[in-house]
């Protein structure tokens, strides 16, 4: 489990950014066009994208899979 949570989010962009590690690691897709994983060199979730945050309605949860190497 992550120590620290970093957690971005970009009005502007309606872009929501969550980050359980500082490591280095690249973007990769999920079962979710909105959701992007952020992966580490293991393949290791350590964070995770939405974009289009403002389009979800309120009450209903976005689901989508993070699946660790």
């Amino acid at each position: 489990m992550a120590e620290k949570l970093k957690v971005w989010f970009d009005a502007d962009g309606d872009f929501l950014e969550v980050r359980f590690s500082d490591v280095a690691g690249y973007e990769k897709g999920t079962n979710h066009d909105a959701v992007m994983e952020r992966v580490d060199a293991e393949g290791r979730v350590v964070g995770f994208s939405i974009l289009g945050v403002s389009q979800f309605r309120k009450g209903k949860p976005l689901q989508a899979d993070l699946v660790s190497a």
